[in-house]
């Protein structure tokens, strides 16, 4: 499968374990990235990766974070069609980035958009473009 990790995903093993659902969250982020190592998934890159994680306040993590990039197969570039795309997300309601995301995600023909952003995780059903699902349900499906 061709897999879109959002900012949010790649970032979820920083954030606070001591809360379970992050910690689920995270574990079953950390078991995606190793079916990707594993070349089980395809992993798609996109400069908008490259420009949230450069904004990474936490300079060791970014540098973490970018290392993914070499397992990319796919590495999304903007263009004018991903621009009108991204454009047509944010009418549903979509932040910018989180538009952009998705367009990226849809250009790759990405198989799943993967996130934790519960704001993205709420319009999973109005995108009908690609499939969004958080972690742990992805999973869930992988290994039933």
């Amino acid at each position: 499968m061709r897999l879109y990790l959002d900012n949010c995903m790649f970032n979820r093993p920083y954030d606070d374990q001591t809360h379970i659902l992050i910690r689920l969250e995270a574990e079953a982020k950390l078991q995606i990235q190793q079916l990707i190592r594993d070349g089980q998934h395809q992993l798609i890159w996109s400069y908008i990766l490259d420009y949230e994680n450069a904004k990474n306040p936490y300079v060791e993590r970014g540098e973490q974070i970018g290392t993914w990039k070499r397992y990319a197969r796919i590495d999304i570039t903007e263009s004018p069609e991903l621009l009108q795309r991204a454009n047509q997300f944010s009418q549903l309601g979509l932040k910018k980035m989180d538009a952009l995301h998705l367009a990226c995600a849809v250009t790759a023909k990405a198989d799943a958009f993967l996130t934790t952003d519960k704001s993205i995780l709420k319009k999973a059903a109005v995108v009908q473009s690609v499939r969004i699902q958080d972690p742990i349900d992805f999973i869930r499906e992988l290994f039933p």
